[in-house]
């Protein structure tokens, strides 16, 4: 089995969470994909979906499946998104695609939230992969000598902007025992947006697709 068919597995697999009726949040990245391809399948089942970047908003459109805004959908049952890293905890890195503010938000608003993956995605310690944080343009340099500060060793993504506007500090060499707790702190830091660690509403349910099938963690 290859990474990509784990996360197509995985995907598939989410398919069981989504209920009749009503509006479903997805999320962005190769495996959120997977997931949208998989829902046009059953997308008559639901009233339709809120993106969590532009990119999924198109390939939404282009399924069939009408893409709804959040403030007119209201809470959401079901929030479907990948991860860059997961832990046994349920503790999410996230934001490698970009779109961490808004999967954030609509994380936020969904009573439950699932998160597929592939079974390489799933570490002991946050922080292998570079942890993303958005950052309004005019703050860059300060929230930068600020996670300096902190340990973190941040580098600014080369031209790339977010749907919101903002720029993206990649930071390396963190070792994130306590995600809870960084992710408050990082989020203090006058200027940040948000970063990409989904620890203060972590995962609800991790699906991982493996290479024996598909694993599920609660």
């Amino acid at each position: 089995m290859t990474q990509d068919d784990m996360k197509k597995a995985a995907a598939l697999a989410a398919l069981e969470y989504v209920g009749s009726g009503g509006v479903i949040g997805v999320g962005t990245g190769s495996t959120a994909n997977h997931f949208v391809d998989a829902l046009a399948t059953i997308k008559g089942r639901i009233d339709g979906a809120v993106a969590s970047s532009q990119a999924t908003a198109e390939r939404l459109k282009k399924c069939g499946i009408p893409v709804i805004d959040l403030n007119a959908a209201g809470g959401l049952k079901l929030y479907v998104d990948g991860a860059d890293e997961a832990t046994r905890h349920l503790h999410l890195l996230k934001g490698g695609g970009g779109a961490l503010t808004r999967e954030k938000i609509v994380a936020a608003a969904s009573e439950t939230f699932v998160c597929v993956a592939d079974e390489s995605k799933l570490v002991d310690v946050l922080g292998r992969f570079p942890l993303p944080v958005e950052v309004i343009p005019m703050a860059r340099s300060y929230v930068a000598r600020e996670i300096v500060k902190m340990g973190g060793e941040p580098v600014l993504r080369q031209g790339f902007t977010t749907d919101n506007g903002n720029v993206i500090l990649d930071v390396h060499n963190l070792k994130i025992l306590n995600p809870v707790e960084l992710e408050r702190m990082l989020n203090q830091i006058t200027g940040t947006v948000t970063n990409g660690l989904f620890a203060n509403r972590p995962a609800d349910v991790l699906i991982l697709g493996t290479g024996t099938g598909v694993r599920t963690l609660k």
